[in-house]
């Protein structure tokens, strides 16, 4: 095996070593497809370094900021957003059409695989589950649509046990089942310095009694059953990063030695975000991995500038 293999091959030849003894698990190609949307927060450049085979399939969410139509990755999204959220302009989203997904599982079937699993952000935030299973109902191809009922990082891992899953030789519902387990597992933690962008998208779920408040807060969240929930209100930035990190190392100390992993998403704060990354290597050496990404533009769009999310994942004594 090359020295200069991408990082994520050596990621899934580690996850399928003793799967398939005696055989290249990268040079058979799955039997199950994946398919996702762009909200899955994968790390950068990892899903055009898996085999260009047709494995993973991750289809774009649009962004509008102002009168324009972005798709997640072209060049300019980010700093657009950002331009616009600071200038107080209207950035929305919505959900790729049935279509996008129809054409996404033909493509798979028309390339030979037996069945495809799409998994995507949760119902309780976007319209995309239902258009990817209106999309499967039109096919004569079995997929099977999972509602993730999150979003970032805690999808990202379902939808990387997923193509684990599939490598190893599982079926569909063995494939699905796998990604069932990481979104069981993984728990979301995140700080906005302010509500008001999710208020305008309709974003805030239960934290919209906040909004009310005579104090100005610095709200942590979280993603639960599907919807946006609040978790702590803060008086300052500073105490509520480190809120943050302290209900990470929290959750990590709760999870088996050596198998917590975990993601952590910004936007518009990077050198903020990699601090925190740093500190909580640290102060929890039995994290099995840990990266760090840009939260997809889709999120972004309604989390605003300043964001920092971590998401845990790996084996719960709690799940």
């Amino acid at each position: 095996m090359s020295q200069r293999e991408p990082a994520v091959l050596s990621w899934l030849r580690d996850q399928l070593a003793g799967r398939r003894p005696g055989q290249d698990p990268l040079a058979v190609r799955p039997d199950v497809a994946v398919i996702t949307d762009s909200a899955s927060g994968l790390p950068l450049g990892w899903a055009s370094a898996l085999p260009d085979d047709g494995r993973l399939t991750i289809v774009p969410m649009p962004v509008l900021v102002g009168t324009e139509i972005f798709g997640e990755g072209m060049d300019d999204l980010a700093e657009a957003i950002a331009v616009a959220l600071a200038a107080g302009e209207p950035v929305t989203t919505s959900r790729p059409s049935p279509g996008q997904f129809e054409r996404a599982y033909l493509a798979v079937r028309s390339a030979g695989f037996a069945a495809a699993v799409s998994v995507h952000i949760s119902g309780g935030l976007s319209g995309t589950v239902e258009a990817a299973r209106l999309a499967a109902s039109r096919v004569d191809f079995p997929v099977e649509v999972v509602d993730s009922r999150t979003a970032g990082m805690a999808q990202g891992f379902a939808v990387q046990g997923a193509l684990v899953a599939a490598a190893a030789g599982l079926d569909s519902a063995g494939v699905a089942a796998a990604a069932g387990e990481e979104l069981a597992a993984a728990r979301i933690y995140f700080y906005v310095p302010s509500l008001d962008q999710l208020r305008r998208g309709g974003r805030i779920g239960a934290a919209a009694s906040w909004l009310g408040t005579v104090f100005a807060i610095k709200p942590l969240l979280s993603i639960q059953d599907g919807k946006i929930v609040p978790l702590e209100r803060v008086r300052s930035a500073a105490r509520a990063i480190a809120r943050l990190e302290e209900l990470v190392l929290a959750d990590v100390a709760g999870r088996p030695p050596g198998t917590a992993k975990a993601a952590v998403h910004h936007f518009g704060n990077e050198s903020q975000a990699r601090e925190l990354v740093q500190r909580l290597r640290t102060a929890a050496p039995g994290l099995a991995e840990i990266g760090i990404t840009p939260l997809p533009a889709v999120l972004a769009a309604h989390a605003g500038l300043g964001v920092l999310a971590v998401i845990v994942g790996g084996p719960s004594t709690r799940c």
